[in-house]
């Protein structure tokens, strides 16, 4: 019995250990130069392991006695968190090490926040969740703060601790009250104490501390008061890599927590999401606008993203999982991208993130400009992009729904956001000639900016059959 459950979560296993054996060898060696070498191994396991969860047996599989279950959803969830955490350890080597910031506990950081997120979308009890939640949690903390000699990332590491904390707390406070009403914390247990739409005020109260608690993990508003200080504060690697895998997996580990656990309970969740939803389209769509530093710029365009993926969940349907999975791989996509165009951003060897140095980049620049254009399209959803279709599919999911008006108010939100979007195009091609940025580029930043480019439009074919997947994987989480 403890073999079949231990098969289960192997490839979690074999991730923790050899974060573990890392650690050990880091603290015995010279720690100078296994900075580099670790970020390569541990990008190659990640990558390893991505092929062997897609390649291994289908079906459901549950474990330890239905606190972990393996399904289509969890595999799906899993293997984006791999490959994007992969991408951005490989992205950022060159910049950290220029700076002086890759030292082996990077590395080994971002494994632990990924075994951290692999466990938190095959949760299925609110104390696996919580154990999950809590490891990528404090492995994110210190590596927001990773850069000691910084006012600004100290001061991001700290704040994200204290918020994080506190949604902790809201959380565990949520997760008490549906074990107090619930009589368990499985989900399979507390599923069956609101059958029938019949759910105890007291089991309702503890939702919504949950559904706060996991607001705060996908920066949806009002729970977004951390992210754009953060996204500042933090080395711009660090920046790309919250930006991507912990979205997937908090995301993900949302659609766990309401169809899981509360799927009988549709109509009482759907308009709390439905108004995280809108709030957040709202907020991060206006917010972004007066905007200057990039990086900030992205913190409050990932909170909008965050509202029209909330959307599809907020459906309550299989289609709107769907919608949201393949939502969420396209925004990951377009977002490895746009951080690799970010790093790239140097004059003097420094870093550059005011927008306006964008002026007339074209002019120097034609090939990253094209790409960079391709992707601020994707991201508007201006068609063909692909990035118009990850919104068509969850406007149409909220409107099957029956939320026409969310929808009405996402394409609005869409409008207005697409202005910042566009404003670095215009910087880009028709902005007055400023100070010219550094032109060397690393073939492996170039490679990323090019690569997510190229699926933004290629992409509108067949999107790679990631369509199919990801309705396999909605069906097998909303049955």
């Amino acid at each position: 019995m403890i073999q079949a459950d231990l098969t289960v979560i192997l490839p979690e296993i074999v991730l923790a250990v050899y974060a573990i054996v890392a650690l050990i060898v880091a603290a015995y060696t010279s720690k100078d130069r296994l900075g580099p070498m670790l970020v390569w191994t541990t990008s190659a396991l990640m990558v390893l392991l991505a092929v062997w969860i897609a390649t291994g047996p289908g079906g459901t599989h549950v474990a330890f006695h239905g606190m972990i279950v393996d399904d289509g959803f969890a595999r799906f969830s899993k293997v984006t968190i791999l490959l994007s955490a992969a991408a951005v350890l490989v992205m950022s080597q060159e910049y950290m090490s220029r700076r002086g910031l890759l030292r082996f506990e990077y590395p080994v950081l971002v494994a632990l926040a990924t075994v951290g997120m692999m466990i938190m979308v095959c949760a299925s009890d609110l104390m696996t969740l919580y154990m999950g939640l809590e490891l990528h949690s404090l492995a994110l903390y210190v590596v927001a703060a990773l850069r000691r000699d910084s006012v600004k990332s100290t001061e991001a590491g700290l704040k994200y601790f204290v918020l994080g904390a506190l949604s902790s707390g809201m959380l565990l406070y949520g997760a008490s009250l549906v074990y107090g009403y619930a009589g368990t914390t499985l989900f399979s247990g507390i599923i069956q104490t609101a059958q029938h739409g019949e759910v105890s005020l007291g089991l309702l109260f503890g939702l919504v501390f949950l559904i706060a608690g996991l607001a705060f993990k996908v920066s949806a508003v009002p729970f977004h008061m951390w992210t754009p200080d953060v996204y500042e504060g933090a080395p711009t690697p660090v920046t790309a890599f919250f930006a991507t895998a912990p979205k997937m997996a908090a995301m993900a580990l949302f659609a766990r927590v309401l169809f899981d656990a509360f799927g009988d309970a549709i109509p009482d969740w759907s308009q709390v999401i439905a108004l995280l939803s809108l709030l957040s389209m709202s907020l991060g769509a206006v917010a972004a606008i007066g905007q200057r530093d990039i990086k900030r710029l992205m913190a409050y365009s990932s909170i909008t993203h965050m509202g029209f993926a909330l959307m599809g969940l907020a459906a309550g349907t299989a289609f709107g999982v769907q919608a949201m999975l393949i939502y969420m791989v396209i925004y990951v996509t377009m977002n490895l991208g746009t951080f690799a165009f970010i790093l790239m951003m140097e004059k003097d060897g420094k870093p550059v993130t005011d927008i306006s140095a964008l002026n007339m980049y074209a002019k120097r620049e034609p090939g990253k400009a094209l790409a960079m254009l391709i992707l601020m399209f994707s991201l508007a959803g201006v068609p063909p992009m692909l990035g118009f279709f990850g919104k068509f599919y969850v406007l149409r999911a909220a409107y099957e729904g029956g939320l026409a008006w969310l929808a009405i108010a996402g394409v609005i939100a869409s409008v207005v956001a697409a202005f910042y979007y566009i404003r670095i195009v215009y910087y880009m091609y028709f902005g007055e000639d400023g100070e010219e940025m550094d032109t060397h580029s690393s073939p492996v930043l170039w490679v990323f900016l090019t690569g997510s480019a190229a699926v933004m439009v290629l992409g509108i074919i067949n999107m790679f059959g990631v369509e199919g997947v990801a309705a396999a994987a909605a069906t097998t989480l909303v049955n």
